[in-house]
């Protein structure tokens, strides 16, 4: 299934004709539409020289975390690691915000522009850990096609 979306999020990366937030809008809608555990699809960018992350475009319920500061939960764990961050129990995680009292596992990719982590793809799932070594190789193609258009 995952190999099957490469192609359409090749197609809406490539879409010059659209901004770059429409583009990163229509694979948030893809990813959310289409892969039945990924529940909350958004992606978070560093906001300029603070050690804080910005909402930017996502499909799936609204967020209260508009802004998380470097460190704090699994998004803000993964600007300073500058890794991946696969959670498949949320409850286990001492250093978790919880978005939502139905999200049971997260998946956190960055996303690298000339070596610097400027940002990075949230996945929240309401199914308890249904992420695989597929979904994070899968997701780490997404985030070097978004790379290519910021």
């Amino acid at each position: 299934m995952l190999e099957k979306l490469k192609p359409l999020v090749l197609r809406i990366t490539e879409d010059s004709s659209l901004p770059v937030d429409k583009r990163l809008e229509g694979i948030c809608a893809l990813l959310q539409s289409r892969i039945p555990y990924y529940d909350w699809v958004g992606f978070y960018f560093r906001d300029g020289d603070l050690e804080e992350l910005k909402l930017g475009p996502y499909a799936g319920e609204p967020t209260e975390h508009t802004r998380i500061p470097f460190g704090k939960g699994i998004c803000g764990q993964v600007a300073v690691s500058n890794r991946n961050f696969v959670v498949p129990d949320v409850t286990a995680q001492d250093n978790y915000i919880a978005c939502s009292l139905n999200v049971r596992a997260e998946i956190v990719i960055p996303i690298f522009v000339q070596g610097e982590n400027i940002g990075q793809i949230d996945i929240d799932s309401h199914t308890p850990d249904p992420f695989s070594e597929a979904d994070e190789a899968f997701l780490e193609f997404v985030c070097r096609e978004v790379a290519q258009i910021l």
